[in-house]
């Protein structure tokens, strides 16, 4: 996953089944985020938005098999925008990406059974669930492995245009919106799944990473030993 910030001065340093392990917990997390960020039926994150709406559509498949066409998807035209660049590694993308996949329709089931009428308990959720969704890509940030294919094609873009990566990354994840949007104009009649909660989502997650990021390094800073010989006057 592509890292830009503070973030990046928390990579783990240690082995590489620790890295793998703590990668595959923060997919956990991140999609119990996600699950229960599309149970507080608020709105949801752009890409959630779009992989959701497909499965309203076509129910026979599940949501987690949209995201995972999604990713392949991406691959595809990360290829295609800068094919002489592109690496067989990149292939091991998939590997995460099928793990959110498997993840994210367990989690769906295992959270099927929140139903939710009043409206501020929507919006507690909704928070919750952020605070999970960022907490599990923090984790995923800090393993420092392999990008999924969403965030590689985001990344191709900025090394083949130059762009900053933060307004690549907004107008990536505005054109997901806008064809969820479309998609749902015209095989439903609506737009679904997107709401407040979208922009509560697009705001919390990243300051929630602000937040364990401000921790973690505090927990680091406490963790220095102090030099005994060196005496203050």
């Amino acid at each position: 996953m592509h890292t830009h910030g503070d973030s990046t001065e928390l990579q783990l340093k240690g082995s590489l089944t620790k890295r793998w392990i703590i990668y595959l917990v923060g997919i956990y997390i991140l999609t119990l985020g996600i699950s229960l960020a599309i149970r507080a039926g608020i709105g949801i994150s752009p890409q959630s938005s779009l992989t959701r709406t497909l499965t309203v559509i076509y129910p026979n498949l599940t949501q987690g098999t949209y995201s995972f066409m999604l990713e392949l998807l991406m691959l595809l035209l990360a290829f295609l925008v800068m094919p002489k660049a592109f690496q067989l590694k990149y292939f091991a993308g998939l590997i995460p990406a099928l793990a959110l996949s498997l993840f994210l329709d367990l989690n769906l089931l295992l959270t099927g059974f929140i139903q939710l009428d009043l409206y501020a308990a929507k919006v507690m959720l909704l928070i919750v669930a952020d605070a999970a969704l960022a907490f599990g890509l923090f984790l995923m940030l800090q393993a420092n492995l392999v990008l999924i294919p969403v965030d590689l094609f985001v990344n191709t873009l900025f090394q083949k245009t130059g762009w900053k990566w933060g307004n690549i990354k907004t107008a990536f994840d505005c054109s997901l919106l806008v064809a969820s949007a479309c998609i749902g104009l015209l095989f439903l009649g609506e737009i679904k799944f997107i709401r407040e909660g979208t922009i509560i989502n697009a705001i919390l997650v990243g300051q929630y990473i602000k937040l364990y990021t401000h921790l973690s390094k505090k927990s680091q800073a406490g963790k220095v030993p102090q030099n005994p010989n060196i005496i203050k006057n």
